[in-house]
């Protein structure tokens, strides 16, 4: 038996870095899989890497969550393929990488919070709307935050932005979702190994891990088994909370070389 036998998911970037260990881990756990990459090539090359991780029948579907008219089509087909909906992991995610503040145009501000924010705003109102308020058992919502909403990083002003308000908003909508059944959670990573890492030298890998506590980022499979956690019933009481999965980072005044 599966933890999630008999349940529908959606999962957003569910094509590339930790997005395909959480679609992993819903497949793994007995869910029919929907999810979506930003790009017809994108989301097929996600099917390709999940399908040497030996996942398989999983439907995907290209959907850029700022745009709202791909999000409702990709809605459609979901009401069309499964007629129903029970948990949503918004996990898409614009990195906002590389532009200083100085330098940063306020239109890529707004093309990061357009993914980050906007994104996971209306694809969770379609799935409340269309789904959750009509189904028996209502739904649920897992955000993907980051520890930057609390600890912020340099040169990354949009991308730290963005992720203090998916906080805020998790908050908001637990308020006004919980009276109608609807549970609303966040996880908060802070370094994942990701296909990033694998151009970093050797030293710079080194220097990341004394940030951490436990010595060791996490893998995308350790942030999929806290999703998971949200989205099943062993977190019924719950709703409103933000779960950092950081190695101990966000605990510490200083790292250990620099706190001494």
């Amino acid at each position: 038996m599966g933890m999630f036998d008999g349940k529908t998911v959606l999962i957003t970037g569910g094509n590339r870095n930790t997005g395909l260990y959480i679609t992993e881990k819903f497949y793994r756990e007995g869910a029919q899989v929907f999810m979506c990459g930003s790009t017809p090539d994108s989301t097929a090359a996600g099917v390709e890497k999940l399908e040497k991780m030996g996942v398989s029948g999983i439907r995907a579907i290209p959907c850029d969550v700022s745009d709202l008219s791909q999000v409702r089509a990709m809605f459609d087909i979901i009401e069309k393929e499964a007629g129903k909906l029970d948990i949503l992991v918004n996990n898409a995610a614009h990195q906002g990488i590389g532009k200083p503040f100085v330098e940063m145009d306020p239109e890529y501000v707004m093309e990061v919070l357009g993914v980050n924010v906007r994104g996971g705003f209306q694809v969770t109102q379609q799935a409340v709307n269309r789904f959750f308020l009509k189904q028996e058992s209502k739904g649920v919502v897992v955000f993907l935050s980051s520890n930057t909403a609390q600890r912020a990083i340099r040169n990354r002003t949009a991308y730290c932005a963005s992720k203090g308000a998916i906080n805020s908003m998790v908050k908001a909508l637990a308020l006004d979702l919980g009276p109608l059944g609807i549970r609303i959670n966040a996880c908060a990573p802070g370094y994942i190994y990701t296909e990033r890492w694998d151009t970093l030298p050797e030293e710079k890998k080194s220097r990341r891990r004394l940030n951490c506590p436990l010595r060791h980022e996490a893998s995308g499979g350790d942030i999929a088994n806290v999703v998971a956690f949200l989205a099943s019933d062993a977190s019924s009481n719950m709703t409103g909370e933000i779960i950092t999965c950081d190695a101990g980072c966000s605990c510490q005044h200083m790292p250990e070389d620099v706190d001494c």
